[in-house]
């Protein structure tokens, strides 16, 4: 089983795969000069959280490995269609 780690700021969110859609949104309101998107909780039945994502922000994805149904880490795969042309 996948989980992504979403560090933003230095802090740590988990979410499940797929986060492509979530990567496009966080691209789209940095390229929007900032804006707000909805950062859901690990497990369902939450509303998530509301991060202001601005240019310059440091935010890192990192794909962990917490066993379960193997997966595929190559880098290919962490980048599937998550267009990094800022």
């Amino acid at each position: 089983m996948i989980i992504n780690r979403l560090t933003v700021d230095g802090k740590d969110y988990f979410l499940p795969d797929p986060v492509t859609e979530l990567k496009n949104e966080i691209l789209a309101a940095i390229k929007a000069g900032g804006g707000y998107v909805n950062i859901p909780p690990l497990k369902s039945g939450g509303s998530g959280l509301d991060i202001l994502f601005s240019p310059g922000m440091p935010v890192t994805w990192t794909r962990l490995d917490v066993g379960g149904a193997e997966a595929d880490d190559s880098a290919a795969a962490a980048a599937q269609d998550f267009d990094l042309d800022v």
